[in-house]
Formats: structure tokens, sequence, C-alpha cells
């Protein structure tokens, strides 16, 4: 069975830094999609970036562009996404998602596996 497990979220200022890891198990993922959306209280869950499994293709939104970077670690399953110079927009619970598909996309429908979420405070 499929699971995603994010960690790394936590409460801090603005303009600090955040590391979260999605760990990854149950499936070869070598033909997986990844996803970060998050989801501030009253808001609809949004794309913050995804990459396919290889790392050949990444994908941001605007809001986070140059400040954010995805990757993967294959070795280990896990995908990481480095926050840097948070904002508190930023604020909200951040969800790793899987769906099995080369191709990365943006539209939350598309993705089938979910992790539990892990919550990011900035405060300004």
């Amino acid at each position: 069975q499929l699971q995603l497990v994010e960690s790394g979220g936590g409460a801090v200022q603005a303009g600090d830094s955040l590391r979260l890891t999605c760990a990854a198990s149950g499936y070869a993922f070598s033909d997986f999609d990844i996803g970060w959306f998050r989801q501030a209280p009253g808001k609809e869950r949004e794309f913050v970036s995804a990459i396919s499994w290889s790392g050949g293709s990444t994908h941001y939104a605007d809001s986070v562009e140059g400040r954010f970077t995805i990757s993967v670690d294959g070795a280990k399953n896990t995908i990481h996404l480095a926050m840097n110079n948070l904002e508190s927009a930023d604020t909200a619970v951040y969800y790793c998602a899987a769906a099995r598909d080369k191709m990365i996309h943006t539209d939350y429908s598309h993705y089938i596996w979910w992790g539990q979420g892990t919550q990011v405070t900035v405060s300004s």
C-alpha cells in the first residue's frame, strides 16, 4: 500500500527557512509525479510545486518561484521542499501527493495518494 508521510513543518519567523520532507513507501515510484499542495484556514487547497520522480521536470506556483525548491532523493524514496525567505502568506498545512504519471500536474484532483499534512506557521 502506497504511503506518504510529511515532516519538517514548524513555527518560524518571516524570512526564515524550512525544509519539508515527504517519505514515500509501498510502491516503485519511477513512473510517479509528486506534488506539494497547501491549504490555509478558510481557503481552498492550492498547488505549490511538483516534480517527476526522475527529477527531470519541475514546476512551481508563481507565489513560491525563486524561494522554494523541490527535489527527489530516489535512494531514500523521499521528496524535499526547501522553503526559503518564508512569508506570512506561506502559513498553511502542506500536503505531499502522488500520481502514477510521468507528467507533472498542478490540479489537485489529478493526485490519488495524499499524506496527512504538516503545519507551517510563519509569523511576521
